[in-house]
């Protein structure tokens, strides 16, 4: 199923807010579970069903294993790396997750046999820019690698861990956001 650029909004339980907000927290502070990839920044997958123009989240899918420095992967996110990333604190080589195919195969089944379908993945933005002190929208980055997807990016402001909050962009445009409801 593909998700209309018109949805009017997502509908994400309180619930499965704080399990995303306490996985943010824990991977920032650097606490990793045992088969855990070593990336203080957290990436996850949205799952639920969509009831006419709404998204209804039903699940959150933190994932665990970054295939980012595995080839042919590897090679892709350092190309886009180079051409694409906004200069920034973290080295480019320490940016761009990639979940692991076996792990988003697995998230797939599991949503698959519960009857949800992915809306899209979410991911932490922790360092302020100049021009972009919240980092609450996609960068240009994170723009291409959603082209085409149907799919949204959902960016969890992480600058002040205390107060976090997240936007979702449809194919992560600025001009398609839905708002985001805690219900």
């Amino acid at each position: 199923m593909s998700w209309r650029k018109d949805i009017d909004r997502i509908l994400l339980p309180q619930n499965v807010w704080q399990e995303i907000v306490a996985h943010c927290r824990r991977k920032v502070a650097g606490d990793f579970l045992p088969d855990e990839s070593k990336v203080n920044r957290a990436f996850g997958i949205l799952a639920g069903v969509q009831a006419g123009r709404e998204l209804h989240v039903r699940r959150v899918l933190p994932v665990k294993r970054n295939a980012r420095n595995q080839e042919p992967l590897k090679s892709f996110m350092d190309k886009m790396m180079e051409e694409h990333a906004v200069p920034s604190t973290t080295p480019l080589d320490k940016r761009g997750w990639i979940t692991d195919p076996q792990e988003f195969r697995e998230c797939l089944e599991r949503c698959n046999k519960d009857g949800l379908s992915i809306f899209g993945a979410y991911h932490i933005h922790v360092v302020p820019w100049e021009g972009d002190p919240l980092r609450d929208t996609p960068t240009r980055l994170d723009t291409l690698l959603v082209k085409d997807s149907k799919m949204f990016s959902f960016i969890i402001s992480m600058v002040d861990i205390e107060k976090p909050f997240m936007r979702a962009f449809y194919e992560g445009r600025i001009e398609q956001e839905a708002p985001i409801v805690i219900v």
